[in-house]
């Protein structure tokens, strides 16, 4: 080091060095020092100490006049803390940078400068530090300065940083933790600027940020330098990848959506004395993901490298929280900061708290949910930070985007909302500290929502938070995970909206009995398979617009359907991986599929669509043929590209061995073969024939789904649909009582899977006790009833031991 006092290189430093760098320096010096023979980028760049934040203050003499300034200080009082603030920074910044502090900065700067280009761009960023209290999190409280270049900008941005030690939140946050602020010091990292203004950049997770599941990297993204993302001032793409299969060389992009990303941040002008700058985005770069498939996967390489490297520091998991940057200039992505992850990773895992919304309303506004809770309360819309002393405890807090100045006031809110954001914003970042459910990137929220309107806030309905009209009734159910006895009959779900699966897979459970497609069709693709295969058979302008507004973006519109069947799949599959999940290829009918963009073009009308067109029947059909091999192409897309092979095909409504014969050469044409690379099919049993020739079918499937809904309408003859007979259609007659039975014993006698996937067990706990005690192998159940019911196969399983 040689008679430098103050500097530290990056190669000189490691995790360990936390309490003369802070952890931004310490985990750059990690990285640096360990990762970058791992094929990871990390520009280079140096520490400014803290003791050298020390030094100012001693060498200004200004030590004790700043304990005044903060001396008998309230918190509580915005106004107080603002003063108090604006006083505190002054004086740091009054006593500018001692000379012999300042030549070694220069020295390291220019040192830099020879390998980078002379005044190279830099980005000087704070790294607070408590020598005692290595564990503490300082994220985001403190200033960050982008494309800073020459001594005059440097020695500015230095002096600023040191006072940033002294943001209203800094404060605040101090006071919160009971921390000494004459305890924390202030580190400075410089780094060579990525130039991610002529590209793009953001944050990455390795964990979902709100169910906190584990097996997924999360990255967010926009254009442009990544401050907007971080302080929640655009909506950015959001990208899901599966951890397990990816270190096995698969590709599983398991979920893409698209952020409006309307601005980018930018390099100021020239001389200006403005750093960066804001510009909007065209609008065919808005429709388009920021980065492509591959850049995905090694972004998601990179942080399933860098958690994999602290959690064997640490001994245990260490869930990251990662800043990225993709340079424009050479196309190359470099990690420019990783921190533990401080949320999720320390929440209690032996018990499981759900919200359930009992009562739905009108839909007010929606975005992201951050959280998984339930809140409700009049609003109050705040448009600038002037007006934050007005906000009163238990409102929500509705505004176009925070800043760490709000933080005080949030503290204080049921619930938070704001137009702006994404998932890994300041309002998101801070809502999830403080177990406050927010929804970001709300587009119009402080328009469409009036000071003293109330309304009900739920992040309890998956990735889509939702503002509904008026007070609304919730519950929450705790369940005591500790010493839950298991069952040996197993305790599958019913699942539909992908949406939800990181968060159910947290229930105890055996896997997924039924995974319906219709939500996704529905939900995500709301286009008839057909019509995207054919849009020359349709006439009207606005449906094809409609179509090609949908599908812009994608090499094919084929390709559209097939991209978000299998990530809606995806999803779900990988969010219970290695457990079974059992996917439902589609069943619509015909009235249903009609409803779909384009369907009236492909669809005809049927008397009884119940027991008409649907299900295998429609598989090896010229009328829906090539809409069935799309789904196909789905399938063998996340078992075979994504690695998730624990993906089970059912199929539904096959009334006779011929048409199973069909079904299945339908599909091995389409490539899913059964038995090829463990692929498992298994049949709905919903049609007495199913049951009454299931010896004959066991030769083309591997299991047996009992779906009770439509066996029982069959065999009592009942239309399940009808308000007249609701009351004579009940799984728990005899009749049907006898059928499920000799269903479940069939399936023994065959060495077949039985299961079942119908409402009745969800409903009714003596019929799955009627269930265990035929010896069926596995129930399916609503996953509100998991937990219930499971229960009560305990029960019955000891009565039968």
């Amino acid at each position: 080091m040689g008679d430098r006092k103050y500097i530290r290189w990056f190669e000189e430093i490691r995790i360990e060095d936390i309490p003369s760098v802070g952890g931004k320096n310490a985990s750059l010096g990690e990285m640096y020092r360990e990762l970058t023979e791992k094929d990871i980028k990390i520009p280079n760049g140096f520490a400014v100490t803290a003791d050298a934040y020390w030094h100012v203050l001693e060498s200004a003499g200004v030590l004790q006049e700043l304990k005044d300034s903060l001396e008998g200080l309230d918190t509580a009082d915005v106004t107080d803390l603002a003063e108090r603030g604006k006083k505190a920074r002054s004086i740091v910044l009054d006593a500018g940078i001692p000379d012999d502090l300042w030549e070694e900065i220069k020295e390291a700067y220019d040192k830099l400068s020879e390998e980078y280009g002379v005044e190279t761009d830099v980005a000087v960023r704070s790294s607070a530090t408590a020598e005692d209290l290595p564990d503490a999190s300082f994220a985001g409280q403190q200033e960050t300065y982008l494309n800073v270049h020459g001594y005059h900008s440097l020695k500015d941005a230095c002096n600023r940083c040191f006072a940033s030690l002294f943001t209203d939140r800094a404060i605040s946050y101090r006071v919160h933790h009971k921390f000494d602020h004459f305890k924390v010091g202030l580190s400075i990292g410089v780094m060579k600027m990525v130039r991610s203004d002529l590209a793009s950049s953001g944050v990455i997770f390795t964990i979902d940020t709100e169910s906190g599941f584990e097996d997924v990297v999360f990255i967010t993204g926009a254009y442009g330098l990544g401050e907007n993302v971080v302080q929640g001032l655009v909506n950015p793409d959001e990208f899901y990848v599966f951890k397990p299969t990816l270190k096995e060389g698969y590709r599983p992009i398991i979920k893409k959506k698209p952020g409006s990303k309307e601005i980018k941040m930018i390099y100021g002008r020239g001389d200006s004395r403005i750093l960066t700058r804001n510009v909007e985005v065209p609008l065919a770069d808005r429709r388009k993901f920021c980065i492509n498939d591959e850049e995905i996967l090694q972004l998601a390489k990179y942080a399933a490298t860098i958690e994999d490297h602290y959690s064997k520091k640490k001994g245990k998991a260490v869930p990251m929280d990662i800043e990225w940057a993709k340079d424009g200039n050479t196309d190359e992505l470099f990690i420019v900061q990783a921190r533990p992850e401080t949320v999720q990773s320390r929440k209690r895992k032996d018990v499981l708290e759900t919200y359930f919304l009992d009562e739905h309303s009108n839909v007010l506004v929606s975005g992201r949910s951050v959280g998984d809770k339930i809140a409700a309360g009049k609003v109050h819309v705040i448009d600038d930070v002037s007006k934050l002393s007005s906000f009163q405890h238990g409102e929500i807090l509705v505004a176009d985007t925070t800043t760490p100045d709000w933080e005080p006031i949030m503290k204080r809110a049921a619930a938070i909302i704001t137009n702006k954001g994404g998932r890994t914003c300041h309002a998101a970042i801070v809502s999830r500290e403080l177990g406050v459910p927010a929804v970001v990137g709300a587009e119009d929220a402080t328009e469409k929502l009036k000071n003293g309107m109330d309304v009900t806030m739920s992040c309890a309905e998956g990735d889509i938070g939702r503002v509904y009209e008026g007070i609304l009734p919730f519950h929450i159910e705790t369940v005591d995970l500790k010493g839950l006895g298991k069952t040996k009959t197993e305790m599958m779900m019913n699942l539909g909206n992908p949406e939800e699966a990181f968060g159910l897979s947290m229930i105890p459970n055996d896997g997924i009995g039924l995974a319906r497609l219709e939500f996704i069709i529905t939900s995500y693709i709301k286009v008839h398979p057909m019509a995207l295969i054919h849009p020359e058979k349709m006439e009207d302008e606005g449906v094809l617009e409609e179509i090609e507004k949908l599908t812009s973006g994608y090499k094919t519109k084929e390709d559209y359907f097939v991209e978000k069947l299998s990530q809606g799949v995806a999803t779900i599959v990988a969010s219970f991986y290695p457990k079974p999940v059992v996917v439902r290829m589609s069943d619509f009918k015909s009235n249903e599929y009609a409803s779909l963009i384009g369907g009236e073009y492909f669809e005809f009308e049927e008397s009884n669509p119940m027991i008409g067109f649907r299900g295998a029947s429609r598989y090896y059909d010229e009328r829906y043929r090539e809409g069935f091999a799309l789904e196909c192409r789905a399938m063998k897309k996340v078992r075979d590209e994504m690695g998730l092979t624990n993906l089970i095909l059912m199929i539904p409504f096959c009334r006779r061995i011929e048409e199973a014969e069909k079904v299945i050469a339908e599909m091995k044409k389409n490539g899913l073969e059964r038995g090829q690379n463990g692929l498992q099919v298994y049949v709905m049993c919903e049609i007495p024939s199913n049951v009454l020739l299931i010896d004959e079918f066991s030769k083309y499937f591997d299991g047996f789904s009992i779906g009770s809904n439509d066996l029982t309408q069959l065999t009592l003859g009942v239309d399940r649909d009808s308000e007249i007979l609701a009351s004579s259609f009940d799984e728990r007659d005899e009749a049907v009582k006898k059928i499920v039975s000799m269903a479940v014993q069939g399936a023994k006698r065959n060495g077949k899977h039985s299961g079942i996937c119908g409402q009745a067990p969800s409903d009714f706990p003596e019929f799955a006790e009627f269930l265990v005690r035929e010896g069926i192998d596995s129930i399916s159940l609503n996953p509100d009833s998991v937990m219930k019911i499971s229960l009560k196969v305990l029960e019955t399983e000891k009565e039968m031991e």
